[in-house]
């Protein structure tokens, strides 16, 4: 019976085994296929993509339109503090709040700030006449709206030892402008006007007063702050581009004129650009609008489609010289673009999961989406517009043309006779080539490299400890950043490090962050306020808080006027008749909502003001407010709900950490079933989910120690991470389990000969491009550039270290190829020593 099970398994085994290598070995020949007919139809496959590009590129140009909104575009599409807000503005609308102070708790409304900041050392109460000259100037201003000011002193010294808190000095005063607005458009435009000619008028103002230094912001500085990276960065996608092209030139070169394929490399980079270029036209025509996250489009398309390229000039390298230009191709295409198929898939099921309706974050979801479509042009444009450009090439190689100049390589008698500079650019190779190295390829300087160099140094067995070492360094420092994750609420981390927006905040943040931004609480249902005992429950939950309510102030009138006020009637009237009509008082009244049904008064809604008292980390402890505050409400008997227009962005903070764990979880989990039948040892997929956990993880707690937070960028980026490591480590570790070499150690050598040379090639190319994007001063690009040259590092550490080192004792084990190769031996002696004895006369040949 058990013999029976233990066969049963082992067939069950081998049909599994012969199903996968049935389904690869036909992929393979379909792209061997794919590969000949491209070969045979090059001028089509060239001019397709390049009539897609000229009418999606002029599209392009003519559709460009930029994001208006930034609330939605980064603030979570169905956030508990957006069904508040509407709850809020329904009960209090923003036109009975215009005589109140914070009138845009509803929305950021219209309005400009201005701090006036004293120099060091000095006081801003002295400078009173300087205040009210620019106070006035605004005022006058023309087309301005009725305005209403809130003043703030920062930098508070007081009188020592004085009981009622005098003031003594103050370093910086805000003043808050709020304008009125109702919602109709032109009264929009006119505020928008205003808030230009205000900062226009506060740049003139700081001329005029150098002694007090001018810090504004108005309602729509976040938003043009935010696009302002945008206008930074275009100069630098141009240097990146340049750079790239460089990289690529270099690193496609040899010394061999007829080999080297540098015009190859730059088409590779030209190919990506106009596939993106194309992608980009498209997400216009589709009426999309552009908006600074999107810059990470381009180098992400340039990570992997520059991969894919320099697998498939890798993959013309291995094939044999002999065979037609043609074959070349096809057995270039059959080599890499499975692999090729894969990861492009991978890439469009990852980002397709973030482009779905589940993602809660606008900016992610149209980055996804703009994603998806520029990776399947990428795939269209390498197999198509690239892979004819290979063609060409190599009907030029097969006809012994110069790479470079197009021209006839001259005999070896020919180059004899001319001077040395002359052989030196036409040589074709041949004579540097000797028996130990057929294949003219192995020239390139990457490949001698690996080969004779680094292969035999990283498996050499004094340097695997040291790299043991280095991982165990590598996952401490990742696993102590792990722990360290910050969220990404504050939106300064999405504007242009220079702007205005950002001077303003820090100014802020440094002087007037002893208190938390005004909180409405609004109570929306019938209460019982002349209840001790609701009296009671009010007072516990706003312990702690600085507040400015009607309740309090109407209980301090009854207690002080000796009004009893115990049963409804009688709080209403005298709420009703005598508290709001007092001129102090009045401004309470938009505070409450009081219904008449049945000639019975009841109060259906209320509300009040909540400040709390903040470290200098008001963000951070804000968030953690809001967090204790909502399933407060959910537990006492009062109904209420707590809003201000920070807590929309503010609700950032929760799913900034697990959308990216959540797709990258699905993500690996689909990796493992797209590989499961493309792969013949199952240790493939298991080494390639270890390793993509351990980059995944690495990059992630790396950039929290390099201070960077979990905005919609860095979560783009770590989407992108888990894309990136398996576009690089799976062709290294597939190769690597199908090797059938004698040793572990050897397995490994040929598979960095293999694919290490174009993991080079694009990693440099990648990296490469970023290095622009320092030069550009926003916190988003460096965010960008700080997630991305992680994501390369840690990648090529694994490819290229620690893979090589940690794969030479552990499974999968060699033994069974060793085995094989002993017994295949065997037999060909056995069979040698029959015909030896069956011939005598031939002992000496043998």
């Amino acid at each position: 019976m058990c013999f029976l099970r233990r066969s049963g398994a082992l067939v069950s085994r081998i049909c599994w085994r012969m199903l996968r290598q049935v389904i690869h070995r036909g992929l393979k020949s379909s792209f061997y296929k794919l590969g000949l007919f491209i070969s045979r139809h090059p001028v089509f496959f060239l001019t397709v993509p390049a009539v897609l590009t000229i009418i999606f590129g002029f599209s392009f140009l003519s559709r460009y339109k930029t994001e208006s909104d930034l609330e939605a575009l980064v603030a979570p599409s169905h956030s508990l503090a957006k069904i508040e807000r509407s709850l809020a503005s329904s009960l209090f609308p923003l036109d009975q709040s215009k005589k109140q102070l914070y009138s845009d708790l509803h929305t950021p409304g219209r309005y400009g700030r201005v701090i006036l900041l004293s120099k060091p050392g000095g006081n801003i109460l002295t400078q009173a006449q300087h205040i009210l000259q620019i106070h006035k100037a605004v005022l006058e201003m023309k087309d301005g709206r009725q305005s209403f000011i809130g003043h703030q002193l920062g930098g508070v010294a007081e009188v020592p030892n004085s009981k009622d808190q005098r003031v003594k000095s103050a370093r910086a005063i805000q003043i808050t402008y709020y304008l009125q607005n109702y919602g109709s458009v032109i009264q929009d435009h006119i505020s928008e006007q205003w808030e230009r000619e205000f900062c226009t008028l506060m740049h003139q103002l700081q001329e005029e007063h150098p002694e007090i230094q001018l810090y504004t912001l108005t309602s729509v500085s976040l938003l043009k702050d935010f696009q302002k990276t945008i206008d930074l960065s275009r100069g630098t996608i141009v240097v990146s581009l340049m750079l790239i092209l460089m990289a690529a030139t270099i690193s496609s070169s040899m010394k061999d004129c007829l080999r080297s394929k540098p015009f190859l490399g730059i088409l590779g980079v030209l190919t990506i650009c106009i596939s993106s270029l194309t992608a980009a036209g498209i997400f216009f025509v589709t009426d999309g609008r552009y908006n600074s996250t999107l810059l990470g489009i381009p180098f992400f398309a340039m990570g992997h489609g520059t991969k894919g390229v320099f697998e498939l000039l890798s993959g013309w390298r291995r094939t044999r010289e002999t065979l037609p230009f043609k074959d070349r191709v096809a057995d270039a295409y059959s080599d890499v673009m499975v692999s090729y198929t894969m990861t492009s898939s991978l890439y469009i099921i990852t980002f397709g999961m973030g482009a779905s309706p589940f993602t809660n974050i606008e900016s992610v979801r149209i980055f996804c989406q703009n994603m998806c479509i520029t990776i399947i042009l990428n795939y269209f444009y390498v197999f198509s517009f690239y892979g004819s450009c290979l063609v060409f090439a190599g009907q030029l190689e097969q006809n012994r043309y110069h790479s470079i100049f197009c021209c006839k390589i001259p005999s070896e008698e020919y180059l004899d006779r001319q001077p040395i500079w002359f052989q030196t650019m036409m040589s074709d190779g041949h004579q540097h080539s000797t028996h130990h190295e057929p294949d003219p390829y192995e020239n390139h300087f990457i490949q001698h490299f690996l080969r004779e160099h680094y292969n035999e140094w990283i498996t050499n067995t004094y340097v695997k400890p040291f790299v043991v070492i280095l991982y165990l360094i590598y996952a401490s420092f990742s696993f102590m950043g792990c722990l360290q994750i910050s969220g990404g609420s504050n939106i300064l981390n999405l504007l242009a490090s220079d702007s205005p927006s950002v001077s303003y905040a820090l100014i802020q943040q440094k002087y007037f962050s002893n208190y938390s931004p005004v909180i409405g609480f609004y109570i929306y249902e019938p209460l019982e306020y002349w209840n001790s005992t609701v009296q009671e429950d009010l007072k516990t939950i706003s312990y702690g808080f600085n507040t400015e309510s009607w309740i309090e102030q109407y209980y301090h009138y009854l207690k002080a006027s000796n009004i009893s006020a115990s049963n409804k009637t009688d709080f209403i009237n005298v709420l009703q008749n005598v508290f709001l009509r007092r001129t102090e008082f009045q401004h309470f009244k938009n505070d409450i909502i009081i219904s008449k049904s049945s000639d019975e008064l009841n109060i259906i809604a209320s509300r009040m003001y909540l400040v709390a008292r903040t470290s200098e980390n008001t963000q951070r402890e804000v968030v953690e407010l809001l967090e204790k505050l909502r399933p407060l409400s959910l537990i006492q008997s009062i109904k209420f709900i707590v809003f201000n227009p920070t807590f929309v962005f503010m609700d950032h903070y929760g799913l900034a950490v697990t959308m990216p764990v959540l797709i990258s979880g699905f993500s690996v989990l689909l990796v493992l079933i797209l590989t499961f039948f493309l792969v013949i040892h199952p240790l493939g997929n298991f080494w390639l989910i270890i390793t993509v956990i351990s980059i995944e993880l690495g990059v992630l707690g790396l950039m929290t120690l390099w201070n960077v937070d979990m905005d919609c960028v860095s979560i783009m980026c770590l989407i992108y991470t888990l894309n990136f490591a398996i576009d690089h480590c799976s062709p290294l570790l597939y190769t690597f389990v199908l090797a059938t070499e004698h040793t572990r150690t050897l397995c490994i050598q040929d598979s960095l000969k293999e694919h290490g040379t174009a993991i080079i090639q694009n990693v440099v190319c990648f990296v490469i491009g970023l290095v622009p994007l320092l030069f550009v001063p926003s916190n988003l690009t460096s965010t960008l550039f700080k997630c991305l040259l992680l994501t390369g590092s840690c990648t090529i550490l694994h490819c290229f270290v620690i893979l090589p080192v940690f794969l030479t004792f552990f499974p999968p084990s060699k033994k069974r190829h060793k085995k094989k190769r002993r017994a295949k031996r065997k037999e060909r002696e056995e069979i040698e020593c029959i015909e030896i004895q069956e011939n005598p006369d031939h002992v000496t040949a043998v």
